[in-house]
């Protein structure tokens, strides 16, 4: 069966219409796959880590929540700890150090649990959430702007929160949501095999 390639998009006309420190806007003129010509503004940015804070130590899992001040939001929002990614910087690394600035914590064991586009309408950004076991407590090396709260939350509150609105933060819904899936599938090949 042969390969069929995806018809390409067209870039007609590019320019950046705004720089800043974390992240650019483009303006394009593009011919999308389909044949139609469109403009589209695309703020673009180098990604983002989220971290999964995981205490496997009592008999329910507890989930690490940071929460802090949000100008866009107006409001503290509960949220996993997150940040982009550096220039160069590969992913876990950047997960470790926000880890460690955020929280003091770094961690024996990760896992990447998944990766998706924020809001892929407007923006390039990806985020990719790792989880974080084995919890070594350390200091906490916030950037001057960032005073964080943090608390552990057993997993089923945590998940009431996400489904109560406690929690508003996608990255933080996400999370919780894959994280409680995920223990539950486990919980019942458990069961399932007579554990």
């Amino acid at each position: 069966m042969a390969n069929k390639r995806k018809p390409a998009v067209r870039v007609l006309k590019k320019r950046v219409v705004f720089r800043g420190p974390i992240f650019y806007v483009t303006s394009e003129r593009i011919k999308e796959p389909t044949g139609i010509e469109v403009r589209r503004d695309i703020i673009r940015h180098p990604g983002s880590v989220v971290v999964m804070v995981v205490d496997d130590s009592g008999r329910e899992p507890r989930v690490l929540l940071a929460r802090q001040y949000r100008y866009a939001a107006d409001d503290r929002l509960w949220e996993l700890p997150a940040g982009r990614v550096d220039r160069g910087e590969r992913e876990l690394d950047g997960a470790k150090r926000e880890l460690m600035e955020e929280t003091g914590y770094s961690a024996r064991r990760w896992q990447l649990a998944m990766r998706f586009f924020v809001s892929p309408g407007f923006l390039d950004e990806t985020m990719a959430v790792y989880v974080a076991r084995g919890l070594v407590r350390g200091k906490a090396q916030p950037e001057e702007d960032e005073v964080i709260a943090k608390r552990f939350f057993p997993l089923s509150a945590a998940v009431r929160m996400a489904m109560t609105g406690k929690i508003r933060d996608a990255k933080t819904i996400a999370g919780v949501l894959w994280l409680a899936q995920t223990q539950s599938q486990g919980s019942n090949r458990s069961t399932r095999s007579g554990r």
